[in-house]
């Protein structure tokens, strides 16, 4: 009967109790890779789409993987999902207008 009357009394919350504050290592901080390969994504796509130019809409298929592979699970991935389908569209528009293969700037 002791032995569960000090279990008891151990599993109360103390309020007198202070929580010391610890900050969360480096590793633990947010990580703005997804949202800037998303965002990159975007405006390859764009600029595949209206200036013609494939390798940005290659780019931007590009960006929106790695995105994709960055963005954690809890996340939506209605945006990281809406970058990679609009980057797939960018390339399939390009060579629908121009069949002709990419020919590299350099």
């Amino acid at each position: 009967m002791e032995g569960t009357s000090k279990l008891q009394e151990v599993e109360k919350p103390k309020p007198y109790k202070v929580n010391r504050y610890e900050p969360k290592p480096e590793s633990a901080l947010d990580d703005a890779i997804p949202e800037y390969m998303n965002l990159f994504g975007m405006v390859f796509s764009m600029c595949g789409l209206m200036l013609k130019i494939k390798w940005c809409s290659w780019c931007a298929i590009f960006c929106a993987l790695i995105s994709f592979a960055h963005s954690r699970s809890s996340e939506d991935n209605k945006q990281v999902w809406s970058s990679f389908m609009l980057s797939i569209s960018s390339v399939v528009m390009t060579y629908l207008q121009n069949p002709a293969p990419l020919i590299t700037p350099w």
